[in-house]
């Protein structure tokens, strides 16, 4: 005998309850676990932007609420968004914490070619790259998840072809989730009078993370922007910006009186200038002490001949007692060494080549000083312009500020050099 349709409709509502009661039971142990920046916000909202660290749980977060709105919704259609394919892939679907490694919730079929999950209750979540924004135009879903959006390509763009696409069931929605960064895109999206923000650092989600990874970060990056940015998930006021003035007369603290590995770096001025307005000398020495590096003094010039500059720098070291002369060739070539040796020195000689921008190499060196490595044993007013001028972005001559790099860096990144050393041109 063929069941009735009174049977089928009987089975069928059956089976949606037990499916509605699986997914009540699977977000009860997600809320219990959860922090309170993975959580839907309360109230009324048509985006919900996650904002966090490195591991704070914005994938888990996304994915928890896609499923469940999957698990809620017979026949309900949405979209996943990655920054590219691989990520849809490796990190959304497949990943650690992607759709199909989730505890407690039935796990879709997955056809990979076809960038498509399947629920049983004919829930399909549709995946797409944001390199590829023309292929929303068309698909119409009832939400929406996308992730690290401060990376998406035509960001602007993709976002408003998603919503047009928004338009099922009684209340569409969109989340987002990103690691902090300075996005005009990301700004005017949390502005929205429908967008709430949670926010949270890897902290807050480092039960489920190893202990080793919090003392590493912390241990190497913290107290810097780089922390603050990735790890406590803030946004950076200024990107990118180093030394500030106020940073800098913090930084100065009376020299122990044992000192290790005297360092004198030098910057020759460029085309071997003579005068007051030409580029000067840089010339700045440094040392250890107590583990730290310190800075001893400024004895950059202007107004020096070839001869005259490899004389003072000699002269320098000599008076510091140095174990090293570290100068830029770049400029002078293998020039620098010459004068250098002939101007008889009481130390090594280490000619040192620049392969990237002023900015680029100092980064991290100013990583050193919020780390609270270097030092200022003194009050140094023209080398510190120069290093806040670097560090914001402005021109001018950076002779003194880029002495100072090279002095950190051997101290600091090289280290000791073996013995014999190659590099020694006395």
């Amino acid at each position: 005998m063929e069941p009735t349709n009174e049977t089928s409709d009987g089975n069928a509502a059956d089976l949606e309850l037990a499916a509605l009661a699986a997914a009540d039971k699977a977000q009860a142990a997600w809320r219990a676990g959860a922090h309170g920046a993975q959580l839907p916000p309360e109230g009324e909202w048509a985006t919900w932007v996650f904002v966090g660290g490195r591991g704070a749980g914005k994938t888990r977060a996304g994915v928890e609420w896609i499923a469940d709105l999957a698990a809620r919704r017979r026949g309900g259609r949405f979209a996943l968004i990655a920054p590219t394919e691989h990520d849809l892939r490796e990190v959304m679907i497949e990943g650690a914490s992607g759709v199909l490694s989730l505890p407690d919730r039935e796990p879709p079929k997955y056809e990979r070619s076809r960038r498509l999950l399947v629920w049983t209750n004919g829930a399909r979540a549709y995946g797409f790259s944001a390199e590829e924004p023309e292929r929303l135009r068309g698909p119409q879903f009832d939400a929406a998840w996308g992730d690290e959006f401060v990376v998406w390509k035509r960001a602007d763009y993709l976002l408003s072809t998603l919503r047009l696409g928004l338009r099922l069931g009684p209340d569409p929605r969109l989340m987002v989730n990103t690691t902090p960064r300075h996005s005009a895109s990301l700004e005017a999206l949390q502005k929205e009078p429908t967008c709430v923000t949670t926010q949270a650092g890897t902290e807050a989600n480092a039960a489920n993370l190893s202990p080793g990874f919090m003392r590493t970060v912390g241990d190497l990056y913290g107290g810097t922007d780089f922390h603050a940015q990735e790890i406590d998930g803030s946004v950076i006021d200024n990107p990118g910006a180093m030394w500030r003035a106020d940073e800098l007369a913090a930084m100065r603290r009376s020299l122990p009186e044992k000192r290790e590995r005297v360092i004198v770096a030098v910057d020759p001025p460029a085309g071997g200038s003579v005068g007051r307005h030409g580029s000067a000398c840089g010339i700045i020495v440094a040392c250890m002490a107590g583990g730290d590096a310190y800075v001893i003094a400024d004895r950059s010039k202007h107004g020096l001949t070839p001869r005259d500059w490899a004389n003072h720098v000699v002269n320098t070291a000599r008076e510091y007692g140095a174990s090293m002369i570290a100068a830029e060739c770049n400029q002078g070539g293998q020039m620098v060494g010459t004068m250098l040796r002939e101007s008889k020195p009481p130390c090594m000689v280490k000619l040192v080549r620049a392969n990237e921008g002023k900015r680029a190499r100092a980064q991290p060196i100013y990583q050193f000083y919020q780390n609270g490595r270097v030092w200022h044993a003194g009050a140094y007013p023209e080398l510190e312009q120069q290093l806040v001028a670097l560090g914001q972005g402005r021109g001018g001559d950076f002779d003194r500020a880029d002495a100072l790099v090279w002095a950190i860096h051997e101290l600091l990144v090289e280290g000791p050099p073996p013995v014999p050393c190659i590099a020694s041109l006395n």
